[in-house]
């Protein structure tokens, strides 16, 4: 007990002297510091469909009748002018027959009241009628002959059969869809993305382009949004061009995926976060090593640390370690990050 107060009765001694004695100051505490930045989040959706033609036609026939030949299958690349298939000619044929009849025996009939025009048998009138019976019995052997070149179907340009719609023995009418053809050109690809999406798209938008089968990546581009959903499936059909000279395979599988931009934020590490009450906070260094209690909003926790949305500014210092052992306004020591 005497060994324990004998430094305070020599203060005491030296206090009765008159001397002045001071105490030495309180130590810092020493804290790890980081500078805060934002970045930008960027999240990637991804969709799957498959490769099609920029343009794409439905083929028919420009009259009805019975498909007698089909002369290619899906897959067929076909050049322009080709001949696809045929229909039953025989009834079109003797229509154009009948129709060339009436039309030399109404050119006879003109030929003749044009004679008797000359003899004053008859009144011009007369002759006028013939003439125009002789141009409309013309025009109709026209028609026919027309009606039976329809007949035979070839393609309009070069491209790959990518639907048959009809069989021989069908009986088609005038304008059903006989093939579906993909057009020589640029190829897309077609998705279909959901509600909650379609705010994220837009024409023009850029896009990745990845190819299953190969694992080849394009650069892509929004080019059509359809404006309905589909009735079954809620969702809306979206054409996305692929950028490149390739020929690509119609059909083949592929993704498109897009970045979308969001909320600028703040990593910063989960350690540096107080709990002050309810609300999150932080430890700001000040420029004077002061340190005060931020609050700040948090988007979300991570295994990479604690994304902040609001609270702080970049470059602003918070401390990392030892955030629980602080109080506002007390002077920190920084640690040298070096060691």
């Amino acid at each position: 007990m005497t060994r324990k107060l004998l430094p305070v009765l020599l203060l005491l001694a030296l206090a009765a002297c008159g001397e002045k004695v001071e105490l030495p100051p309180p130590a810092t505490r020493i804290v790890k510091v980081i500078a805060v930045s934002s970045s930008t989040d960027e999240q990637t959706r991804t969709f799957g469909g498959d490769i099609r033609a920029r343009q794409e036609t439905i083929i028919g026939f420009r009259i009805g009748g019975k498909m007698t030949q089909r002369l290619v299958d899906v897959g067929s690349i076909v050049n322009a002018g080709q001949v696809l298939a045929r229909i039953d000619t025989r009834d079109l044929i003797l229509q154009a027959t009948e129709a060339d009849a009436q039309s030399a025996l109404a050119a006879a009939d003109a030929k003749r009241y044009q004679d008797l025009r000359a003899k004053n048998f008859v009144s011009q009138a007369a002759v006028d009628t013939r003439d125009t019976a002789h141009k409309a019995a013309s025009a109709q052997a026209t028609i026919a002959r027309n009606q039976a070149a329809y007949a035979v179907l070839a393609a309009d340009h070069a491209g790959v059969v990518a639907e048959v719609l009809a069989q021989p023995g069908q009986v088609v009418a005038a304008g059903q869809g006989v093939f579906r053809l993909a057009l020589d050109g640029e190829r897309e690809v077609l998705i279909a993305i959901p509600e909650d999406a379609l705010a994220d798209v837009h024409v023009g938008n850029d896009a990745e382009v990845n190819l299953w089968t190969t694992d080849k990546k394009y650069p892509g581009r929004i080019r059509e949004i359809a404006p309905i959903a589909d009735p079954a499936t809620r969702t809306y059909s979206v054409r996305v061009s692929i950028i490149t000279k390739e020929t690509l395979p119609l059909g083949m599988s592929a993704t498109v995926s897009f970045k979308k931009a969001g909320a600028s934020l703040m990593l910063i590490p989960i350690t540096s976060v107080f709990q002050d009450g309810s609300d999150p906070a932080v430890w700001v260094v000040g420029k004077d090593n002061k340190v005060m209690l931020r609050k700040v909003q948090v988007a979300s926790y991570g295994d990479q640390g604690t994304r902040v949305s609001a609270g702080l500014a970049d470059g602003e210092r918070i401390v990392t370690a030892g955030v629980h052992r602080l109080h506002a306004g007390e002077i920190v020591s920084i640690a040298d990050s070096s060691r």
